[in-house]
């Protein structure tokens, strides 16, 4: 389904009168349309400007809720599509300021914070019908005194990641033959391979990968969405000998009930979707219908913190694993903190977690997410760890950095 993408990221800077102070914030896209993004920030950007951090810091759901309850604005959602990637990246920007402000990682500031406090961010707007207050400060309070002890295992360990290098559709077999061995040197767990175009090639492509990454590799297949409900049934069937854990996106990322007809056909390989998950909302009935089991949540898509704390939440209580979705500009650097922040504060558990992770456009970022032995290592720096370096965005903004400009002249 995204033939030959061109990533991209519609880029926000929040300026501030401390010198050197300053919230990074992006929404992810693939290409065309990013410019669309960039307008939508713009819109939003009246309700910024001139405002103190305190101010906002202070009552952050008020803030919240005066954006995606922009009477105006809303109407192009309400909470999804661009609009909704807009408020992604200006909140990904204002968490980014109040860390750096507060100099601490953005996981570190969250698990911080007391169970009440963390309460008193979350968007519960919608959802109270399936998790009320009460239950999820129950789920705080239950974690709060033991925080440190998973801490502490996740800086000794790192947080289980898997890796999507070795699978994408296009690869020339040798290619393929080499990046699994690649991907086994390196100690790679989990391997995840695009599969949907065309069975024979997709048998005999995991056929390959099995060969050389033997049984103890677990492998995960991701359609992007391209089959029917009923081809994917069959397409999933035909690929069970190779013991794939979870089929990603087999069909239309909103039918939830197609879904839910998919994850009850084919086990006993899981379901997982969520990358293109509008809200909570969606969430909150994916979870209710019993329709996937595992939650793929972007830190891109969602409201930032405010709504993803809130999905977090939800698949707590309902008992689905999050393995969120990564790769792309920043999304790394991004879901390392959301993962953490999972496993300390919320679901105490890394059962059935695992962290998407893609080996390329780290050189851009500050700094960069890092990988050991098939794991994350837990970020230090202050912030929300995407902040794009200033040679790159001077190269590559589009559509006058000197990349394009180079380009338009050939």
């Amino acid at each position: 389904m995204n033939i030959a993408p061109d990533y991209s990221a519609a880029y926000i800077i929040l300026k501030t009168d401390i010198p050197d102070l300053e919230g990074h914030g992006h929404t992810f896209t693939i290409g065309r349309g990013n410019e669309i993004c960039v307008k939508a920030i713009e819109s939003l950007s009246d309700a910024i400007k001139g405002k103190y951090l305190d101010d906002i810091t202070n009552n952050w759901l008020e803030f919240y809720y005066s954006i995606v309850n922009d009477s105006q604005l809303r109407w192009i959602g309400p909470e999804k599509g661009v609009i909704h990637l807009a408020t992604a990246a200006l909140f990904n920007a204002l968490w980014d300021l109040k860390a750096k402000y507060e100099r601490k990682p953005l996981w570190r500031l969250i698990c911080d914070m007391s169970p009440d406090e963390l309460i008193a961010i979350i968007d519960f707007k919608y959802i109270e019908d399936a998790l009320t207050k009460n239950e999820a400060l129950e789920i705080l309070l239950n974690n709060y005194d033991t925080r440190e002890q998973r801490i502490q295992i996740i800086t000794n360990d790192g947080y289980p990641a898997y890796t999507t290098s070795a699978g994408w559709l296009g690869y020339s077999i040798d290619k393929l033959k080499s990046l699994c061995r690649k991907a086994k040197q390196e100690n790679w767990k989990y391997v995840k391979f695009k599969v949907g175009t065309n069975l024979e090639e997709d048998i005999n492509r995991l056929t390959i990968a099995r060969e050389i990454l033997g049984e103890d590799i677990i492998l995960m297949i991701d359609a992007n969405q391209v089959w029917s409900v009923n081809e994917a049934i069959d397409w999933v069937n035909s690929l069970k000998i190779f013991n794939p854990w979870f089929i990603e996106e087999p069909t239309n990322p909103d039918d939830i009930l197609g879904h839910k007809k998919i994850r009850e056909s084919v086990e006993p390989v899981m379901v997982a979707t969520g990358e293109h998950c509008h809200n909570k909302v969606m969430f909150k009935q994916f979870f209710q219908a019993n329709a996937i089991d595992i939650c793929q949540l972007d830190s891109c898509r969602l409201g930032s913190l405010h709504e993803i704390l809130a999905v977090q939440l939800l698949a707590k209580k309902y008992n689905k694993p999050i393995c969120p979705h990564a790769g792309g500009v920043g999304l790394c650097e991004y879901v390392q903190n959301l993962a953490i922040i999972d496993f300390v504060y919320i679901s105490a558990d890394l059962d059935g977690r695992v962290l998407e992770y893609i080996d390329h456009l780290h050189e851009h970022f500050i700094y960069p997410s890092k990988i050991k032995n098939g794991a994350y290592i837990i970020p230090t720096a202050n912030g929300y760890s995407a902040t794009i370096k200033k040679e790159a965005i001077e190269i590559y903004k589009y559509p006058n950095g000197s990349f394009w400009i180079q380009n338009i002249e050939k």
